[in-house]
């Protein structure tokens, strides 16, 4: 493989599998007031918070990890202000304790944080200024990506504006460039990869995510999916797939403080792309090394798919997630590189347009789906079953058809989006925190 590629590749997939505490969209907030709270140097006497749809929109319906069960962007905010550590990125919050919780209570009811809706803005679009009585005051502003801070001021000073790099993701040498992505080239890269380039990185993300996967399977966590399925479907292959990821998320959006390995910026994403890879390696047999790779087959299909789509959308990420799963498994099966572009056309021409409606328990419910559809797409493929080109989205090639599904998400679903965040800000329904 040529080794630019190879260098390209491996910086892709880095860069996608960190390691994150709770719904990465409340820790990005976290995240964002955490850092300027360490760039002001001081307790503020009040904090504003602007945010766009999507963020206000993967908030509203997920427990804030290490906040005792409450919800709500400035909830993670100013619980990421009193005791957020920014220097550990994602995982922000983990040195929070139940004075910091308290004091969170205690701020929230005082009206400490202006929260607003910010429109034509990016997706992920995060603002934070703060200001004391005595004039001092700090902005941080987050774009795109759930750590990427393009604008940091003190006292109205400047002291870092990145405008000109709207997506630190694409065409850097330290993250990659997902754009060179291709289903060809994804298998070419797991099957040459040295095992010593990412066997740490695609371990840390078996255990974790297998961790968070038994977590949901062995205790309450929200509306307990996982387990539900095992108790009323059976125990066939599939189903446990099928259960032991909606488990992961099922913990995840409860609460649960274990920390995923996310894939495209999310960890609901991160344990689609893990979970039924794993679960199937163990009733197959399969050596470890080929797991490694079927796993970064299974990440890097995954992250293909949403760079046409973006990092959040109207469209559910669970899909490309569980797509990629399912290419992971067929190449560890020994399934050809046609039955793995043929489980993508079937997968997404079936499942692709499902919903994003905010990170919420319900999450556990669509990974289920996407999983059981992915799947299905495999068992078609090995038939040599596939969609054909003018049916729906589906197009010429697998290249071509993942381009217009994702056209569809990105573009096409924008009124959707918007739609879907006005019903959301309507709702006199929603419990008192």
């Amino acid at each position: 493989m040529d080794q630019s590629l190879y260098e390209n590749h491996l910086a892709v997939l880095r860069s996608n599998l960190q390691l994150a505490l709770g719904c990465t969209e409340p820790i990005a907030a976290a995240l964002a007031a955490a850092k300027a709270r360490e760039v002001l140097g001081a307790m503020p006497s009040r904090m504003t918070l602007d945010c766009s749809g999507n963020i206000i929109k993967n908030v509203n319906g997920v427990v804030v990890p290490h906040s005792n069960g409450m919800k709500g962007v400035d909830v993670a905010a100013v619980l990421g202000l009193v005791g957020g550590k920014p220097h550990r990125q994602l995982e922000v919050l983990e040195d929070i304790t139940d004075s910091h919780i308290a004091e969170t209570k205690a701020l929230i009811a005082q009206g400490f944080c202006t929260c607003r809706l910010v429109e034509n803005v990016e997706n992920l679009y995060i603002r934070v200024f703060l200001e004391t009585d005595d004039g001092h005051s700090a902005e941080v502003v987050m774009r795109n990506h759930h750590t990427n801070i393009t604008y940091i001021a003190k006292d109205g000073k400047v002291l870092q504006e990145d405008t000109g790099l709207p997506d630190k993701t694409s065409g850097h040498a330290e993250s990659g460039d997902p754009g060179l992505l291709n289903v060809k080239n994804i298998i070419e890269f797991a099957e040459a990869v040295r095992l010593e380039d990412v066997s740490e990185l695609i371990e840390r993300q078996i255990a974790c995510n297998i961790a968070l996967s038994n977590e949901g399977l062995q205790n309450p966590w929200g509306i307990q999916m996982g387990a539900t399925l095992l108790a009323s479907c059976g125990d066939s292959l599939p189903v446990r797939a099928r259960a032991a990821a909606a488990a992961g998320s099922d913990a995840r959006m409860s609460g649960c403080t274990l920390p995923a390995v996310i894939n495209s910026g999310s960890g609901n994403q991160g344990i689609t792309v893990t979970v039924p890879v794993v679960v199937y390696a163990q009733e197959l047999g399969i050596d470890r090394e080929r797991l490694i790779r079927a796993l970064v087959v299974s990440n890097l299909i995954s992250v293909h798919q949403k760079k046409y789509i973006g990092s959040l959308s109207a469209y559910c990420g669970a899909v490309s997630a569980a797509t990629g799963a399912a290419c992971g498994i067929a190449w560890m099966m020994g399934q050809p590189y046609k039955v793995i572009c043929d489980t993508i056309t079937n997968s997404i021409a079936t499942s692709g347009g499902v919903v994003c409606d905010g990170a919420k328990p319900s999450c556990a419910a669509k990974i289920s789906t996407a999983v059981e559809m992915a799947l299905n797409a495999l068992e078609l493929a090995k038939l040599g079953r596939v969609f054909q080109p003018g049916e729906g989205l589906v197009k010429q090639d697998v290249e071509e058809t993942i381009k217009s599904v994702g056209r569809m998400a990105k573009n096409g679903m924008k009124a959707t989006d918007i739609e879907i965040l006005n019903i959301m800000l309507e709702r006199p329904d929603v419990p008192a925190r």
